[in-house]
C-alpha cells in the first residue's frame, strides 16, 4: 500500500511544509502497522508549469518529462493525503493544476485532506477540491483534519495536540481501508492487466501478496480432483497460505479477477526445455463457460522461446480434465514412478 502525502503550497515561507512534517511524524508509526508506505511529495519540488500538454490528459499521451514524472508518481500510489491551505475560499491553483495534468492515474483511489487556514481552518478549500476530485474518479474521505492556524500552530510549527494527532491517524486508517476496498476498481486500469473472457473480468500476474486468495481458490477447486481420484493426497488441498506465498514467488502465475474475486488461475515455468503448466483451476460456479480453456491457452501463449514441449499433470481418473487437455491437442504420455497421476504433453509449434 503506497500513500502519497502531497504538500500543496508553493508560496515561499508557507506553513505547508511544517504541517506536512507534523503529519508524517504523527502517522508514520500507524502506517507501519497498516503496511502502508508513505511517500512525501512537495508540489514546489515537482516544478509543474501550468498545464502545457497539447493532448487531452485522458489520452495518456505526454510530451514533457515533468508530466511523465508526475504520472509515474501518481500511478504508483494507492491513495493520497493532501496538505492544503485555503486561498480566497478555494484550493491553491497549484493543486488544481496538478490534478488537471492527469486522468487515468487518479481513478478509483481514495484521497484525504489535511487543511489549514484562518477563519474556516481551510475547510472551504477542501470542499472546493472535493468537487474536482470526484470528476477524476478519486474518492474523497469523510474524515479530515482541519487546523485553525492561530490555535494549532506556534512559531511556524504545529503545537502538540492529542486531538489533532488522533484525527490524522483516523484519516490514515480510513484511507487504507478505502484503498483496499477500491483495489478491484483500479486494478484493471493498471499496467499488466488484460481483459478477461467474462464481462468485467481481467487477468493479471499473481504475486506472493495474493497467497490468501489463491489458498481459498485451491481449497474449493481441487475437491472434485480428490473425489474423482479417491484420495485426499492432493497438494493444492493442503498447502498453507505460507506455502502458497513461497511458490508464487517462483512460478509465473496468472489470475482471473472480477469485482475483487479470484475466479481462476494457472501457473507455468520452464524446466529444461519443457514448459510446465499447472494449477489450472476455475471456481465451481463458472465451470463450463470456457474459462479454463481460455486460461490454458493464455499459459501456452507465454511459453519460453527455448521450450520444445508443454507438459502438464492431472489425476489419472480426472476424466473431465484429460478430455479438456486432449481436445487442446495434448497426448497422454507414459509416466513412471508416480502412481495415480497422468502426464500430458504437446509439442510447441513455432
Amino acid at each position: 500500500m503506497s500513500v502519497l502525502v502531497l504538500v500543496c503550497s508553493t508560496r515561499p515561507g508557507a506553513l505547508g511544509p511544517a504541517v506536512g512534517d507534523w503529519l508524517m511524524k504523527t502517522i508514520t508509526p500507524r502506517a507501519a502497522e497498516l503496511g502502508a508506505e508513505l511517500l512525501p511529495v512537495a508540489l514546489r519540488d515537482l516544478d509543474l508549469p501550468f498545464l502545457d500538454e497539447e493532448e487531452q490528459p485522458s489520452s495518456g499521451i505526454y510530451q514533457h518529462e515533468h508530466t511523465r514524472r508526475w504520472s509515474a508518481l501518481v500511478d504508483s500510489a494507492d491513495g493520497f493525503l493532501v496538505v492544503t491551505p485555503e486561498y480566497n475560499y478555494g484550493m491553491p491553483a497549484t493543486l488544481k493544476n496538478a490534478l488537471d495534468y492527469l486522468c487515468r492515474e487518479w481513478a478509483w483511489k481514495p484521497i484525504g485532506f489535511v487543511s489549514y487556514g484562518n477563519t474556516s481552518a481551510g475547510t472551504r478549500s477542501v470542499q472546493h477540491a472535493k468537487q474536482v476530485v470526484t470528476t477524476l474518479r478519486l474518492v474523497p474521505l469523510g474524515s479530515t483534519v482541519a487546523m485553525r492556524i492561530a490555535d494549532a500552530t506556534e512559531n511556524g510549527r504545529v503545537r502538540p495536540n492529542a486531538a489533532l494527532d488522533g484525527a490524522a491517524v483516523g484519516v490514515l486508517d480510513e484511507l487504507v481501508r478505502a484503498a483496499h476496498a477500491l483495489r478491484p476498481m483500479r486494478e484493471p486500469t493498471r499496467g499488466g492487466a488484460l481483459s478477461g473472457p467474462l464481462p468485467g473480468s481481467y487477468l493479471r500476474p499473481l504475486t506472493p501478496d495474493d497467497a490468501p486468495e489463491v489458498t481459498v481458490l485451491q481449497r474449493c477447486c481441487w475437491v472434485d480432483e480428490a473425489m474423482a481420484n479417491d484420495t485426499l493426497a492432493v497438494p493444492a488441498l493442503h498447502e498453507s497460505s505460507e506455502q502458497v506465498h513461497e511458490w508464487l514467488a517462483t512460478w509465473h502465475t496468472l489470475g482471473l479477477w472480477r469485482d475483487g474475486r479470484l475466479l481462476g488461475m494457472v501457473r507455468a515455468r520452464r524446466v529444461d526445455t519443457d514448459w510446465h503448466v499447472g494449477r489450472l483451476g476455475v471456481v465451481p460456479d463458472l465451470r463450463g463457460h470456457g474459462v479454463g480453456r481460455w486460461l490454458l491457452r493464455t499459459a501456452e501463449a507465454a511459453v519460453d522461446p527455448e521450450c520444445r514441449r508443454i507438459v502438464l499433470f492431472t489425476g489419472a481418473n480426472s476424466r473431465q480434465n484429460i478430455k479438456l487437455y486432449q481436445s487442446e491437442g495434448y497426448q497422454l504420455a507414459p509416466l513412471a514412478d508416480v502412481d495415480g497421476t497422468a502426464c500430458l504433453t504437446k509439442e510447441v509449434t513455432l
